[in-house]
């Protein structure tokens, strides 16, 4: 089972940028995962669209995998640096199906 991590940024003070974009995913592919898109081009289909800046979206073998990643020692001066420069929210999804009724995904 996959699991996604989404990360929710808006940012406040882009001085953290650069450094973390060119350092950060080494440290996920360290973790077994990998950033599936690292975007600001974000369009809202339907409903009050986002304050956001961008969007990442990351996949992980585990939660565990999620979890090692999110408190590596090697990740917290750019942990630190996004939540001092941003306003932002990391959250988890797996790949399961609520209803169960999508036959290639599993029961959540």
């Amino acid at each position: 089972m996959a699991v996604y991590l989404i990360a929710d940024v808006k940012v406040t003070d882009d001085a953290w940028i650069s450094d973390y974009a060119a350092n950060v995913h080494e440290i996920v592919r360290n973790h077994g995962g990998k950033y599936l898109s690292r975007s600001g081009n974000i369009t809202t289909i339907e409903g009050e669209g986002l304050a956001t800046t961008l969007i990442a979206l990351m996949e992980f073998p585990s939660i565990e995998a999620v979890q090692a990643f999110a408190n590596d020692p090697a990740y917290a001066k750019y942990r630190q640096a996004r939540q001092s420069g941003s306003i932002s929210s990391l959250n988890v999804i797996d790949d399961t199906d609520v209803a169960g009724t999508i036959p290639y995904l599993p029961k959540g």
